[in-house]
């Protein structure tokens, strides 16, 4: 089977030990853990049995390896993984504040990651990739939309598949060029994966529904969204699936979005419906939010298939639409 690839930041997280902690004064931590939302996606992939690889930078320290055994151990194919001898491994320094709200101290356009190259891009690394995943976190240089280009069209021409999850910072989209690479990259997006708020950041139209017709007429097959708390709807040119979410405790949000995009890519890709696939993809997101840890959280079918079987019926409804 060909595979799933992705490529982006690979980093370490490190976590506050309780809630309303501050880094203003010393206090207990949790970590390191591997992360990184490619990272975590590609993580989720390869945990579901699907072949996946991801195309990245790290640094040569402990930081860099933990993140490439931990990848490796599951399943993933590192061998587009470069290690920098010049440059660290990049980190995220979470604080989680009473209301649950995160605030992050991000270390990653002067780490490694920042370090990848569009030559680290071609044809032979690409040769097995029948799907590619684009995470719009990971646009932060315009080295690397290069580089993100360059691998979507390598995978169209070859007659792959291209999902997008947009994940961007509303102040990012202020810059003329981000807005286009984004713009450029949905042109050839067969699956979009935004968050609620997301729908509407590259339309025209300030209402979903209108967005989602204008990103359709851009040639997009299938639209998935997520909506955290209020669960996930599925619309394609003919149908539209809502699903509630599963009701679990959070321990840490942090990485479900990137699990729930992997599952339904995974699930789809392994010819599963869009009921089927989207019903493990909630599943994951649940999982994931129940580990402390970023990819703490990722899961094999066997885990989802349990959650599913003690909440099994969570659709809201399913319409054929026209």
């Amino acid at each position: 089977m060909q595979s799933i690839m992705t490529m982006g930041e690979i980093l370490v997280e490190i976590m506050a030990g309780r809630k309303g902690q501050s880094f203003r004064a010393p206090g207990p931590l949790a970590g390191p853990y591997a992360s990184g939302a490619p990272a975590i996606f590609i993580d989720q992939v390869a945990r579901l049995g699907h072949p996946a690889a991801i195309i990245g930078c790290v640094g040569d320290d402990d930081f860099g390896w933990l993140n490439i055994d931990r990848l490796r151990r599951d399943g993933v194919d590192t061998s587009a993984i470069a290690v920098c001898q010049n440059a660290v491994t990049g980190s995220a320094f979470v604080t989680y504040r009473d209301s649950g709200e995160r605030d992050f101290i991000f270390n990653i356009t002067n780490s490694a990651s920042a370090q990848l190259q569009p030559e680290q891009v071609n044809q032979a690394v690409l040769k097995d990739c029948a799907h590619f995943h684009v995470m719009g976190s990971s646009l932060f240089s315009f080295r690397i939309i290069d580089a993100m280009k360059k691998a979507i069209e390598i995978v169209k021409a070859q007659g792959g598949t291209v999902s997008f999850d947009p994940n961007v910072r509303k102040e990012m989209l202020r810059i003329p060029e981000m807005r286009e690479a984004l713009a450029y990259i949905l042109e050839f997006t067969d699956i979009f994966l935004p968050s609620g708020h997301e729908v509407t950041q590259l339309a025209r139209s300030a209402d979903e529904a209108g967005a989602i017709a204008e990103i359709f007429a851009r040639g997009v097959r299938e639209i998935v969204v997520k909506r955290g708390a209020d669960g996930c709807s599925y619309f394609s040119a003919d149908e539209r699936i809502d699903l509630d979410a599963l009701p679990v405790d959070v321990a840490d949000p942090t990485g479900a979005g990137d699990c729930f995009g992997a599952t339904f890519i995974a699930c789809r890709r392994l010819g599963k419906t869009a009921l089927q696939s989207l019903r493990y993809a909630n599943a994951a997101g649940a999982l994931a939010v129940s580990s402390k840890g970023p990819m703490e959280g990722t899961s094999g079918f066997a885990g989802l298939d349990a959650l599913l079987a003690q909440q099994p019926q969570h659709l809201r409804h399913a319409v054929m639409e026209g």
